[in-house]
């Protein structure tokens, strides 16, 4: 599975040829640096690591410094590691992957960071209903999960029980977008609908081929 590091941009919408509004999200993908090459002799398994966004020579390690150095390029923010197939084999060292990867028109997979929500409650991280209407003297238990398991018989509670918790944050896969425009002058991608964490934030653009 061949692929491409980016950044989302923002939304936005289009219009197609029946003036139906369609919500797109831009995506900065690419150029992206080889930065590293495993083979299947050396290391037992093949990958190549792609680099993405320029990073600051002063905020880069001397080991990442020797790294970069090795492959021709300069330091970079994002790395990311695919893995073994016909696209990943005929990359070399040094070699630059474009956003002209992508056609207009296929279908793509997107892989983000979620936007962090901290601590929430049962209603806003599962979508409870609260425990009813504020009768018979239950002023504060609108937004309450209620009971999480019987009493004496399990004596404890299930693992897996949806209480309250950290919301968010967390990586996320949308699949089969479809890739409505490239913009190979500006490295844009323009993809139906929406896809995890906020704007500036780095994605993966995976294709299926």
């Amino acid at each position: 599975m061949s692929g491409i590091i980016g950044k989302k941009i923002a939304m936005t919408s289009l219009f197609d040829e029946n003036g139906k509004n369609i919500p797109v999200t831009i995506i900065q993908a690419g150029p992206c640096v080889v930065t590293q090459v495993r083979t299947l002799e050396k290391d037992g398994y093949v990958s190549a690591q792609l680099g993405f966004d320029d990073a600051k020579e002063k905020n880069t390690p001397n080991a990442l410094k020797g790294h970069f150095k090795k492959a021709g390029t300069t330091p970079k923010r994002k790395l990311v590691e695919f893995y073994g197939n016909d696209w990943v084999e005929s990359l070399n060292l040094g070699d630059v992957v474009g956003v002209d990867l992508i056609n207009e028109g296929e279908f793509v997979s997107v892989t983000g960071t979620s936007k962090g929500k901290g601590f929430q409650g049962v209603v806003k991280r599962h979508g409870f209903g609260g425990v009813g209407q504020a009768t018979h003297g239950q002023h504060n238990r609108l937004r309450a999960p209620g009971s999480i398991g019987a009493g004496s018989d399990p004596s404890r509670v299930f693992k897996g029980m949806r209480m309250a918790g950290r919301m968010g944050g967390k990586q996320v896969t949308v699949q089969n977008l479809q890739v409505l425009k490239v913009d190979t002058e500006q490295n844009l991608l323009v993809v139906k609908g929406a896809i995890p964490g906020p704007k500036s934030s780095y994605v993966i653009v995976r294709r299926f081929k």
